[in-house]
């Protein structure tokens, strides 16, 4: 439980009563309490007031909004407020202010618009949160912490240059060593003094195409990327040490942003006593696409609990194209969330803000200022219900048997790589797979492949391009022991500095796969070849397409499935099995259409004896989340019309009627049932 002194679902969000005037906030406490909001988020870029000048702090204002919080049983999720820096600290101490990729530097404006070295703004950002520690403490309404807002400031800046040579001097320990992990000696880089060691940017190593950032050389700009999450997060992780020191029992967190490649979120996670994120889906895509994020949000601590920090109430402002969420949309979104793992749902925005770029972003409380809008009332009908709910679901978890691994450095690597094919994109391959289970509603964890592996039947790997160290040696264990491992085209190929890994391809887990891959052709957009089915025991069609990449590989132990259709490796294997030790490990050796991703995913949960115990029906999603003895099952339909979900002969409770159920239960468009065994 985030905190005993509210043992229910956190509802609420981000509020700014500092935009407006004092009065605002009376009228503002009245309506959350029609809309059921017990927790807000405040005041999270706050800092100019909090500061206006270097030696002068206001809490005053911040005092009596706390205060009348408190009296109105209304908690706070307490922000550091060190997102954006005030102007005066900027022009007094421009050293502060970051330099781009494109060595440009930054003026005054924006957010998170700072260097994450800069010692100034250390020093500045702790001191306010030391401040807001000792003065809010004890007071009633503090629930928990949010320090700063959506981090991802990289910088290139002389500071962070300085700053990233004595980081390479605590890893490498000496010259030599970094020049043989960078491969210097290509192009004649080799560097004799770490002070020779230039950032990788638009105006050194790297430059921009087709929106991605390409590199020169990989190692050095792997390290960079390394070194820009760690020294954004030692921000984050400056002020989490105060707040700990002072309010030792209160949980401190920070709003992650899903799928944000900058940062390496597996290691920011185990600093945070609670992960939350805000989830900002298009109108158009998927559900899908949301659900894999909250459950690589909740795979960040093993399976935790987490907190949907930020959702629109209706409409976002910052997209091409701002759709508002269609009725019925927001409340079931916030309990897509619910069911894969949250246990808050809050909002940004409480009240719009009249001015600025996000005057359009949706609230609970709209621009008319009352309470007789759409958006309102879907949001006082979820409180109600979330209200109801109590501390019914808080802390249960959901029981996964399969598990994709994600690896932010390899998505680094993946997509910094000087070739095969400009199409490679790690997050597209991790979604084809995600999608193959999410369909046939079986619950799915995400991964760090350094984890121990042991409580997963089933745990898939696409595009593991780079395997560190101990990494190929724990799949080898998992597989050994009786799981089943699945890989695809373009793994096992580098390290952790992106050197090749000599012997041939797969590199270290050439032995776990059994085959060799000799060479790796890459297709045009225009061009694909097909996988034909080989093997009768495993329950395919007789042919799929596929395309981007097609490993030319030999046998090693392993058998063929499936061989390629076309071209001169005509007939060789596209689809391999090695049974080693108790598991199975599966090689698939090209990009499949989806048909084949959904048809072999589903061949391989009917060897491990993984299904759902529900009928799969287009459009519904069906999670489970399990606390002591009790199953709450999440039946959430995304239709635009009404379906049939049968039961079979087990008795369930309602949870949000209190009805009990039993074979047959209709649920309308855009509507749910939480049940509980």
């Amino acid at each position: 439980m985030i905190n005993e002194k509210l043992p229910q679902i956190f509802y609420g969000g981000d509020y700014n009563p500092d935009q407006w005037p004092e009065e605002v906030l009376d009228e503002d406490i009245i309506y959350f309490k029609k809309a059921g909001i017990n927790v807000v988020t405040l005041p999270v870029f706050s800092w100019a007031k909090l500061q206006p000048s270097e030696e002068v702090y206001d809490f005053q204002w911040l005092d009596k909004i706390m205060d009348k919080l408190a009296e109105n049983n209304i908690y706070v999720c307490l922000a550091t407020s060190t997102a954006a820096q005030p102007a005066w600290m900027s022009k007094k101490y421009p050293e502060i202010l970051p330099v781009d990729f494109d060595g440009r530097k930054r003026k005054h404006g924006g957010r998170v618009n700072f260097c994450p070295n800069s010692k100034v703004y250390r020093k500045m950002s702790t001191s306010l949160t030391r401040k807001l520690a000792e003065r809010y403490k004890g007071h009633p309404s503090l629930l928990l912490w949010h320090i700063g807002n959506e981090y991802g400031n990289y910088c290139y800046c002389e500071h962070c240059e300085e700053e990233f040579r004595i980081w390479l001097k605590k890893k490498y320990k000496t010259i030599e060593n970094l020049n043989k992990a960078w491969n210097m000696s290509f192009w004649g880089h080799t560097v004799y003094d770490f002070d020779e060691v230039v950032v990788p940017s638009g105006i050194s190593e790297m430059w921009r195409d087709s929106g991605r950032e390409r590199t020169n050389f990989q190692g050095i700009s792997l390290d960079y990327n390394r070194f820009m999450s760690e020294s954004v997060f030692n921000c984050y992780h400056e002020e989490y040490k105060i707040i700990k020191e002072i309010t030792p029992d209160l949980y401190i967190t920070t709003n992650l942003m899903g799928t944000f490649k900058p940062l390496d979120y597996f290691k920011w996670a185990e600093k945070m006593d609670v992960i939350s994120w805000d989830n900002y889906p298009q109108l158009i895509d998927p559900m899908y696409v949301t659900a894999l994020r909250h459950d690589l949000m909740r795979g960040l601590k093993n399976g935790k609990p987490f907190m949907l920090m930020e959702q629109t109430p209706s409409q976002q402002n910052w997209q091409p194209y701002n759709g508002l969420k269609r009725p019925g949309m927001m409340r079931l979104q916030s309990y897509q969330a619910v069911a894969h793992g949250a246990d808050t749902v809050m909002f940004f925005q409480l009240r719009r803000s009249i001015g600025a770029c996000e005057k359009y972003h949706g609230a609970v409380i709209e621009h008319v200022g009352h309470d007789n809008t759409r958006v309102f009332r879907e949001c006082a009908k979820l409180g109600e219900e979330l209200n109801a709910l109590k501390d019914k679901i808080l802390d249960s978890t959901i029981d996964a048997k399969v598990a994709i691994v994600f690896d932010w450095e390899n998505w680094w690597a993946v997509e910094l790589s000087s070739g095969p094919s400009i199409e490679l994109n790690y997050l597209k391959q991790i979604e084809k797979y995600y999608k193959a289970f999410y369909d046939m509603n079986i619950a799915v964890d995400f991964v760090n492949p350094e984890w121990d592996l042991s409580k997963y039947d089933v745990v898939v790997a696409p595009l593991l391009y780079m395997v560190k160290d101990g990494v190929a040696s724990n799949i080898e264990s998992f597989v050994k022991s009786g799981g089943t491992f699945i890989t695809t085209f373009f793994s096992g190929i580098v390290n952790e500095n992106d050197l090749v890994t000599l012997g041939g391809y797969p590199g270290e887990l050439r032995k776990t796969l059994g085959i060799w891959v000799e060479e790796i052709d890459a297709l045009f957009p225009n061009m694909n070849n097909s996988f034909k089915l080989t093997e009768n025991s495993i329950k395919l069609k007789d042919e799929y397409s596929c395309g981007m990449l097609c490993d030319i590989l030999h046998l090693e132990g392993a058998k063929a499935l499936a061989v390629f259709g076309s071209d001169f490796y005509k007939n060789s294997p596209a689809l391999t099995l090695n049974q080693f030790g108790k598991g199975k490990a599966y090689y698939i050796a090209s990009d499949p259409e989806e048909e084949f991703i959904r048809d072999f995913i589903s061949h391989v949960c009917e060897e491990k004896n993984i299904f759902s115990s529900f009928e799969k029906l287009e459009g519904v999603e069906i999670t489970e989340r399990v606390k002591e003895d009790k199953t709450f099952v999440f039946i959430l339909n995304h239709n635009e019309s009404q379906v049939e979900v049968n039961l079979s002969d087990k008795e369930y409770v309602e949870l949000l009627t209190g009805e009990k159920k039993i074979g047959k239960v209709t649920i309308k468009a855009k509507d749910l049932v939480i049940l509980e065994k």
